[in-house]
Protein backbone atom coordinates (compact mmCIF):
# COMPACT_ATOMS: atom_id res chain seq x y z
CA UNK A 1 0.00 0.00 0.00
CA UNK A 2 2.96 2.47 0.70
CA UNK A 3 4.41 1.58 -2.47
CA UNK A 4 1.12 2.57 -3.97
CA UNK A 5 1.35 5.68 -2.45
CA UNK A 6 4.49 6.67 -3.31
CA UNK A 7 4.09 6.03 -6.49
CA UNK A 8 1.11 8.04 -6.53
CA UNK A 9 2.87 11.06 -4.88
CA UNK A 10 6.07 10.93 -7.58
CA UNK A 11 3.63 10.62 -10.51
CA UNK A 12 1.85 13.96 -8.94
CA UNK A 13 5.44 16.07 -8.45
CA UNK A 14 6.02 14.94 -11.69
CA UNK A 15 3.35 16.12 -13.71
CA UNK A 16 3.44 19.57 -11.01
CA UNK A 17 7.14 19.94 -12.55
CA UNK A 18 5.90 19.52 -16.19
CA UNK A 19 3.38 22.38 -15.99
CA UNK A 20 5.75 24.98 -14.03
CA UNK A 21 7.12 26.41 -17.03
CA UNK A 22 8.58 29.54 -16.43
CA UNK A 23 10.89 31.13 -13.41
CA UNK A 24 9.23 34.05 -11.30
CA UNK A 25 10.51 36.29 -8.87
CA UNK A 26 8.56 39.19 -6.78
CA UNK A 27 9.25 42.15 -5.08
CA UNK A 28 7.74 44.53 -2.45
CA UNK A 29 8.33 47.91 -2.82
CA UNK A 30 8.84 50.35 -0.02
CA UNK A 31 6.35 53.05 0.69
CA UNK A 32 7.26 55.61 -1.53
CA UNK A 33 10.04 54.07 -3.26
CA UNK A 34 7.70 52.78 -6.71
CA UNK A 35 6.30 56.15 -7.77
CA UNK A 36 6.48 56.52 -11.33
CA UNK A 37 7.03 52.72 -11.74
CA UNK A 38 8.92 49.85 -11.14
CA UNK A 39 12.97 49.63 -11.75
CA UNK A 40 14.06 46.59 -13.58
CA UNK A 41 18.16 46.25 -14.10
CA UNK A 42 18.50 50.06 -14.03
CA UNK A 43 15.58 50.62 -16.37
CA UNK A 44 12.17 52.22 -15.23
CA UNK A 45 8.90 50.48 -16.54
CA UNK A 46 5.46 51.79 -16.23
CA UNK A 47 2.82 50.68 -13.96
CA UNK A 48 0.44 47.65 -15.28
CA UNK A 49 1.40 44.69 -17.63
CA UNK A 50 4.63 44.26 -19.23
CA UNK A 51 4.45 42.58 -21.84
CA UNK A 52 8.40 41.72 -22.57
CA UNK A 53 11.91 43.73 -20.78
CA UNK A 54 15.06 43.83 -22.26
CA UNK A 55 16.41 41.13 -20.01
CA UNK A 56 13.63 38.75 -21.30
CA UNK A 57 10.94 38.92 -18.74
CA UNK A 58 7.22 39.77 -18.27
CA UNK A 59 6.20 41.56 -15.56
CA UNK A 60 3.47 43.12 -13.66
CA UNK A 61 4.25 46.42 -12.22
CA UNK A 62 2.32 47.93 -9.29
CA UNK A 63 2.78 50.98 -6.49
CA UNK A 64 3.29 47.65 -3.81
CA UNK A 65 4.73 45.01 -5.45
CA UNK A 66 6.13 44.04 -8.86
CA UNK A 67 6.34 40.18 -10.31
CA UNK A 68 7.87 38.79 -12.84
CA UNK A 69 8.17 35.54 -15.61
CA UNK A 70 10.76 34.51 -17.64
CA UNK A 71 10.12 33.97 -20.98
CA UNK A 72 12.87 31.83 -21.58
CA UNK A 73 13.66 27.81 -20.44
CA UNK A 74 17.36 27.07 -19.53
CA UNK A 75 18.09 23.58 -21.40
CA UNK A 76 19.54 21.45 -19.23
CA UNK A 77 19.57 17.70 -21.23
CA UNK A 78 21.16 18.06 -24.45
CA UNK A 79 24.59 16.39 -25.88
CA UNK A 80 26.88 18.27 -23.88
CA UNK A 81 29.86 17.31 -25.25
CA UNK A 82 29.16 18.12 -29.10
CA UNK A 83 26.77 21.03 -28.64
CA UNK A 84 26.65 24.48 -26.52
CA UNK A 85 24.21 26.83 -25.39
CA UNK A 86 23.86 30.18 -26.16
CA UNK A 87 21.01 32.71 -25.38
CA UNK A 88 18.85 34.09 -28.38
CA UNK A 89 18.17 37.94 -27.43
CA UNK A 90 15.64 38.38 -30.20
CA UNK A 91 13.21 35.34 -29.52
CA UNK A 92 14.19 35.38 -25.47
CA UNK A 93 15.25 31.99 -25.68
CA UNK A 94 18.19 29.51 -25.77
CA UNK A 95 19.30 27.95 -28.76
CA UNK A 96 21.29 24.96 -28.36
CA UNK A 97 23.92 24.74 -31.25
CA UNK A 98 26.62 22.24 -32.02
CA UNK A 99 29.90 23.89 -30.39
CA UNK A 100 32.09 22.73 -34.05
CA UNK A 101 29.44 24.95 -36.40
CA UNK A 102 27.17 26.78 -34.49
CA UNK A 103 25.17 26.75 -37.70
CA UNK A 104 23.71 23.94 -37.14
CA UNK A 105 20.88 23.40 -34.07
CA UNK A 106 21.21 19.97 -31.74
CA UNK A 107 18.35 18.47 -30.07
CA UNK A 108 17.02 18.98 -26.77
CA UNK A 109 15.08 16.74 -24.41
CA UNK A 110 14.46 18.79 -21.58
CA UNK A 111 14.48 22.91 -20.24
CA UNK A 112 13.98 24.01 -16.99
CA UNK A 113 12.43 28.00 -16.26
Amino acid sequence: MAQKRFLAFLVAMGIIVTLGDAYCWGKIHKPGEAKDGCMINGKLYPFGHIERTEDCYQCNCGEGEMECCSLFHIPVAYDKKKCKVVFNKKRCDYDVVQKNDPSKMCSVYSRVG
